[in-house]
């Protein structure tokens, strides 16, 4: 990157957290520090929810998602505006009633602390893990930046984020993420205006569709179906979509502490609602628009030469390996494919229909050779990442935006990476706070002051704050090369949903259900639930991630049922 392009990086995380803490200032006790003093309007809500979830996964894998699979991901948020209305009646008045801290409250007033407790540990797993993937997404662009390490680069990213989260609290998360999606949102359409322009002259937006969709890149609505009847492995369809989304947006926003922890901080139900609705009407578009920008880079890289790997770190690292000269010779076939694609799209013009056909078979021989590139990193026994998805719009950004442009947009992938996280550490801080060290410490003595009690809670929170940051550090080292970030938080939040949900949904709707019945299904449904996923990754049955959520709800519900018959 250029001087300018440091400044600007340098300037914008800076600013972002000075305002963050400058605005977080707030009573030093528990609803202060994890819920804003409950104050938040609608507005704020929204932009915090949607900024819990956009994480640097988001702009960083996404583009690359639909650069190699298309558009179909979208259907993955088909469920979510169904889901945002079910909240809005059900989850949302039954928790501003309680005055809560944290969702799993509801569940002892409604079993038994045993099914808080286990319910509570199930989002602290499913959640400190994944708040550990998002740690090393924005690793990723440091180290590709810097030829860093990516063992020490995680720990630097997740030192300040330590620091950012630790000092700001809930309302520093709220404050700074409003900023960051304004930024966030302009950088990401620009960065699509950008690709259009660097385009031929000849070749509009229209045009750049056109293209990616002969490749199969506009498969925006996919039914899963085959001629041997519906493909269950299937993982994006508008049935899996719906269903299986329906049910994961139920669970991550009705169950998830960072996502309910965003709403319970609302001036009352009203704001709490309108804050969710509206995020059900602006997700599907705003996540469309940012798998749009990887289809366009498709069309791009069809003008453009394509690299054979688009993560410059790694692929230095092979050509000088023992696999040296067996890269060279695919990366020279490579080369050729790139050539001919040129050669072939100076006619699109004057046959679009031969040049489409022609491209097509170019980059079907194209991704043949990429495949036994990527076997090479493994022969040659590089440690580090194989997959270069989420470098692909990372790459562009570096290669072709003008000078300050790029070190806006990494600035705004690091803000998008710690408004989410912050949040996530702030609910895993809460959850352990509210669920387990208040709840299980032995009672203090009735004459200690108030206000030095809410001052001690208000430390250890900061403590437990600290503690999560470390565990998901040590996370981050592990999940090198584990392929799309954007599918593997959605895969693993998906092992522990259902089954949140499912206790959830018994609590609500069936009331003659007792506590040991439905502790007892959520074990065996999360056992269940964790077996169907070791099968299908084995191959011995296939199962789309998806469905996940429906077979752990479902079947926490049915188990309580059979069993409180059984055990009366």
């Amino acid at each position: 990157m250029s001087q300018l392009d440091w400044i600007i990086l340098i300037i914008t995380l800076v600013a972002i957290i000075a305002y963050g803490l400058y605005k977080s200032r707030t009573s030093k006790n528990l609803e202060g520090y994890f819920l804003s003093n409950r104050n938040m309007p609608w507005y704020l809500v929204l932009l915090s929810i949607m900024g819990t979830q956009a994480s640097a996964i988001t702009f960083l894998s996404a583009p690359g998602q639909a650069f190699t699979d298309g558009m179909r991901f979208v259907q993955y948020y088909f469920g979510l505006p169904l889901a945002m209305v079910v909240l809005c009646i059900t989850f949302v008045p039954l928790f501003g009633k309680l005055k809560i801290f944290t969702a799993y409250e509801f569940l002892e007033e409604r079993f038994d602390v045993k099914t808080r407790a286990f319910t509570s540990f199930l989002f602290l797993l499913s959640r400190g893990l994944s708040t550990g993937i998002s740690i090393y997404a924005p690793s990723i662009i440091l180290s590709s930046l810097m030829g860093w390490d990516i063992f020490f680069t995680n720990i630097i990213m997740g030192g300040l984020l330590i620091i950012y989260t630790v000092s700001g609290g809930a309302k520093a998360v709220a404050y700074t993420q409003r900023l960051q999606l304004i930024i966030i949102f302009a950088a990401m359409f620009f960065a699509g205006y950008m690709i259009v322009q660097l385009l031929p002259q000849e070749i509009g937006f229209i045009d750049a569709l056109t293209i990616s969709g002969s490749n199969d890149k506009m498969n925006i609505i996919t039914t899963g179906f085959t001629e041997d009847g519906y493909n269950w492995k299937d993982k994006y369809n508008i049935i899996s979509g719906v269903i299986g989304g329906f049910f994961l947006a139920l669970s991550y926003f009705g169950t998830d502490q960072s996502q309910v922890g965003r709403y319970l901080t609302a001036k009352n139900i009203t704001e709490s609602r309108v804050g969710l609705l509206m995020n059900g009407l602006v997700k599907v578009p705003m996540q469309f628009f940012i798998l749009l920008i990887g289809v366009l880079l498709f069309a791009f890289y069809q003008f453009k030469p394509q690299p054979i790997f688009f993560n410059p770190v790694q692929q230095e690292k092979l050509l000088q390996s023992s696999k040296k000269d067996s890269a060279i010779i695919l990366q020279q076939q490579f080369e050729k494919i790139n050539n001919q694609k040129e050669i072939a799209l100076k006619n699109y013009t004057t046959n679009k229909e031969q040049t489409k056909q022609a491209i097509h078979e170019l980059n079907a021989s194209g991704e043949v050779i990429k495949a036994n590139y990527k076997k090479l990193f493994k022969t040659a026994n590089i440690q580090g990442d194989d997959n270069d998805t989420n470098y692909i719009f990372l790459r562009f950004v570096i290669d072709y935006l003008p000078k300050g442009l790029i070190g806006l947009l990494i600035a705004i992938i690091f803000l998008a990476a710690w408004g989410s996280i912050a949040a996530a550490l702030n609910s895993l801080a809460a959850c352990t706070m509210i669920d387990f060290h208040k709840r299980f410490r032995k009672k203090e003595s009735q004459d200690i002051d108030e206000t030095k009690q809410a001052i001690k809670d208000y430390r250890y929170s900061k403590l437990y704050t600290l503690l999560w940051g470390v565990f998901c550090i040590i996370v981050a080292e592990t999940v090198v090369g584990m392929g799309s970030l954007i599918e593997a938080v959605n895969v693993l939040g998906s092992l522990f949903y259902g089954v949140i949900l499912g206790i959830f949904l018994v609590g609500f709707y069936m009331k003659k259900i007792k506590a040991n019945a439905v502790f007892i299904a959520a074990i065996i449904g999360e056992i269940a639930v964790i077996a169907l996923f070791i099968l299908d990754k084995n191959g011995t049955i296939g199962l789309g991630f998806l469905w996940l959520n429906v077979v752990g709800a479902l079947l926490v519900m049915l188990l309580s049922v059979l069993i409180q018959k059984i055990t009366k």
